[in-house]
């Protein structure tokens, strides 16, 4: 069965959004909503009320309800690696085992933050790549530039230029090692935690492995590596679901064990509403529905990001992984081809930065696609209160920019009757934008705000047919390269053997 058949077989009709709202008063009731410190407004995008309701029994039909008590019961949604997805345990929801076990190691890495914390250590290299190092490099930059506790360097890149200029920021008798894998033999991370290693026993540190810390579901092999300190967490946790475990270790060393609990708290504020809302005033569902209605019924499959707060600079690329890699798929869960698109291309920057690089794209170029729009009502910072101001009229006069445009006779009134300037100065306008306002940014609200968009992920993947929670198609390029540092001949195509011999490999 496919639920979005109809809406695809309508095929893409321009929608005037404008229109839309006085054709339809409680248009700005239906698509905005308020959740956990965080406001959503998704009234200007392409997005007839009539459509959502047909969205919202395509949700039915797919038992988007029934996926959604699975995912939180703890059964198996994940069918192709036959696993739960505990991620929310991790936060104090879910099934009562899984909560369990989640907080014995949350305690265990409470404890490990405390000693860090009171100790001589001032820097922590953390070591992982995807969501081990995705993740935590957010939280850093988003919560702890302003933490009391030793200074936080995420290393991910295998490009040696990354690691080595983190090194050379670091004095070696003060340094501790954070090494993040999955399965604790991801080759990149552990050729990085190797070089470091390295470093460390050039510079006279006795037995540095000894004074790692391995963060990994398998710690027989972290112990067998011979790590002084192994943290664990759930084989049902994914790599990009996984900063609510010890994969967050590095926020409780910045800011505090209290200021992990608290994004945790927050994340499971948005569960709660997840769980229990009906689909009609559910944030995360609304959010996917119209995510698949841009792609299956306008055609469009990107989606900007851009956050006008430099706190969240990083946020972009976390949900490249998280959108992307979860639904990035071109079968679904039976192993079927998708009958027509599945995760938008998910891309973005910093505001007003973008203004100045890509806007002009966005406003008058062809390229079509949903803007996210993400600022904060109170700031961080104690500038004056104009600052602020200056930065959020910015924000907001993009949107309304975007839906009003400019015609033509506008712009031939502002360039003296050239009608050829007059064109260059036109905005199409219904340019369709969704803005999400935070109350201010501290743990409880970042928490919800990354944990909305796990839920809409989810919400997608379940519209679509999918299994968000495997990553197969990473896989082979691994599998590849792992050949090519072995010098095995696979049979390479004319350019791959050719640029192998020049890279002497």
């Amino acid at each position: 069965m496919d639920p979005l058949a109809a809406l695809r077989a309508a095929g893409a009709q321009p929608v005037d959004i404008q229109a839309l709202f006085a054709a339809e008063p409680d248009r700005l009731d239906r698509l905005s909503l308020s959740v956990a410190g965080l406001h959503a407004d998704l009234s200007r995008l392409a997005l007839p009320l009539p459509i959502l309701d047909q969205l919202l029994a395509a949700a039915e039909a797919a038992d988007l309800p029934g996926w959604r008590r699975r995912l939180f019961a703890g059964d198996i949604v994940n069918p192709s690696e036959g696993r739960a997805a505990t991620h929310m345990a991790e936060r104090g929801v879910g099934r009562a085992d899984h909560v369990a076990t989640a907080a014995a190691s949350a305690a265990a890495v409470a404890g490990t933050a405390a000693a860090l914390r009171a100790g001589a250590v001032r820097d922590v290299i953390h070591i992982g790549i995807g969501g081990s190092a995705l993740g935590p490099a957010l939280l850093i930059d988003a919560l702890g530039r302003d933490g009391d506790g030793p200074h936080i360097h995420v290393v991910s890149n295998i490009d040696g230029e990354a690691l080595a200029r983190t090194l050379a920021a670091c004095d070696p008798a003060a340094t501790r090692l954070v090494v993040v894998s999955k399965t604790f033999t991801t080759a990149e991370t552990m050729t990085n935690a190797q070089s470091a290693l390295d470093w460390l026993a050039s510079h006279g540190v006795a037995d540095a492995r000894a004074q790692a810390i391995a963060i990994t579901a398998r710690p027989d092999r972290a112990r067998d590596w011979g790590a002084g300190t192994v943290l664990d967490f759930a084989e049902s946790v994914g790599g990009r679901y996984s900063l609510w475990s010890a994969v967050g270790l590095p926020l409780a060393v910045r800011c505090g064990p209290d200021v992990l609990a608290r994004l945790r708290a927050g994340a499971a504020v948005m569960d709660a509403h997840f769980r229990d809302a009906p689909l009609a005033r559910n944030l995360p569902v609304l959010a996917a529905l119209a995510d698949v209605w841009a792609a299956h019924g306008q055609g469009q499959q990107t989606r900007g990001v851009f956050a006008y707060d430099e706190r969240l600079r990083l946020l972009p690329a976390y949900l490249q992984q998280l959108e992307m890699e979860s639904n990035g798929k071109r079968v679904s869960r039976s192993g079927d081809p998708l009958p027509g698109p599945s995760a938008a291309i998910t891309w973005g920057g910093t505001g007003t930065d973008a203004q100045h690089a890509v806007f002009q794209l966005i406003h008058q170029g062809t390229a079509i696609g949903p803007i996210e729009f993400i600022a904060v009502k109170h700031p961080g910072h104690g500038l004056a209160a104009g600052h602020h101001r200056q930065l959020l009229a910015n924000m907001l006069a993009q949107g309304a920019a975007l839906l009003k445009g400019r015609d033509f006779d506008a712009a031939l009134a502002l360039s003296g009757g050239d009608a050829a300037l007059a064109r260059a100065k036109t905005f199409p306008g219904n340019r369709p934008s969704a803005t999400l306002l935070l109350d201010r940014l501290d743990a409880e609200t970042l928490g919800a705000l990354i944990a909305f968009y796990e839920h809409r992920t989810f919400a997608a993947a379940v519209l679509l047919g999918l299994n968000p929670f495997d990553q197969w198609g990473v896989e082979l390029g691994k599998e590849l390269a792992n050949a090519l540092i072995a010098g095995a001949d696979l049979g390479f195509d004319p350019s791959t053997a050719r640029l192998v011999a020049l890279a002497g490999l």
